[in-house]
């Protein structure tokens, strides 16, 4: 384990360098660049720019030099932790990045418990008691999670708390505390805000992973081992999570490094319907303005995320399943 644990970190340097190259032209892949929507909208506003102004900005961000100098300046500066400067919101990338990244986890940990602490038990319940009232109903429950989009589940509940209850479910914050510094009231107020984005987002991640679960679990228990134990006298509930949930669970080990990029990612949509302030709409807003440095350092951290969420996934793989065997 140690030899492929090493083995897999080494390959990970030259996967996130040509990560980091496709990255950057597909940046760079769009006509113009955020200088020249930055220029059209101070003319939109009847506001001009001088020549000097134009070349200062270019040399401020490297586009007076040739691409490859342009990738080698960015990577050089990323490596170090300098993720650039925004020119839309005048930030450096690191604040803005920053600010909004406690919130996005916070949101995105509460989701995943949320998913994990109703799909797993509801997914052994449904399998265990294969095609009783409680399976079908779990069942109908579960496809109209995975039916229904979250930023239209958002709408409904941010309407029927509006129109019933008065009170608008947006944000995280009250209005009077969301500029307020942190205290006990704040967060008590953070958390009355949460299951909201909570049962939102988790929605449908609970509703696939029951269906998932409960098919794992029905082979696992159809096989011989089980047949053997269960005539061997082994009580029912050792029986179903000694070995056959066990094993069952392996396909959510292994979507684990897809979390840790979920962390940044968010869901944008969900995001600005409820007008949170995670870091997935600013990635939005990003990309849509070209913002190189902004949107750069995003999709190189969702990479990094990702591949050491893999390396993650199958570590765990191997210690929860003991068939896997990396040597």
């Amino acid at each position: 384990m140690a030899n492929y644990i090493i083995r897999r970190l080494l390959t990970m340097i030259p996967t996130l360098l040509v990560i980091s190259l496709v990255v950057f032209i597909l940046i760079q892949l769009p006509p113009g660049d955020i200088i020249t929507s930055t220029l059209e909208s101070m003319r939109q506003q009847g506001m001009e720019a001088s020549d000097e102004q134009i070349e200062a900005l270019k040399a401020q961000y490297n586009l007076d030099k040739s691409m490859p100098m342009q990738y080698l300046h960015w990577l050089f500066n990323f490596v170090q932790g300098d993720m650039g400067y925004s020119i839309k919101y005048q930030q450096p990338v690191n604040t803005l990045i920053w600010e909004r990244m406690g919130y996005t986890v916070i949101i995105a940990i509460a989701s995943l418990l949320f998913t994990w602490a109703l799909s797993i038990p509801i997914g052994i319940y449904s399998a265990v008691r294969q095609y009783g009232w409680g399976d079908y109903f779990f069942t109908i429950v579960g496809l109209l999670g995975l039916a229904t989009p979250n930023f239209l589940l958002a709408l409904v509940l941010m309407y029927f708390g509006y129109t019933w209850f008065g009170v608008s479910v947006g944000g995280l914050f009250s209005p009077e505390l969301a500029e307020a510094p942190w205290s006990w009231e704040k967060f008590v107020d953070l958390l009355a805000h949460l299951w909201i984005p909570m049962i939102v987002i988790g929605t449908a991640g609970t509703a696939s992973i029951i269906r998932i679960l409960r098919a794992n679990l029905l082979d696992e228990l159809s096989k011989p081992y089980v047949t053997t134990a269960r005539a061997k006298g082994v009580r029912p509930i050792k029986l179903v999570f000694k070995y056959p949930v066990r094993v069952a669970i392996s396909p959510f080990i292994s979507t684990i490094g897809w979390l840790l990029p979920s962390l940044i990612s968010a869901d944008a949509i969900v995001s600005i319907v409820l007008n949170l302030p995670t870091t997935g709409p600013l990635m939005l807003q990003a990309l849509l303005s070209q913002d190189m440095y902004l949107a750069g350092s995003f999709l190189m951290l969702l990479s990094i995320l990702t591949v050491v969420g893999m390396l993650l996934s199958d570590i765990l793989l191997a210690i929860v399943d003991p068939r896997i065997r990396y040597e």
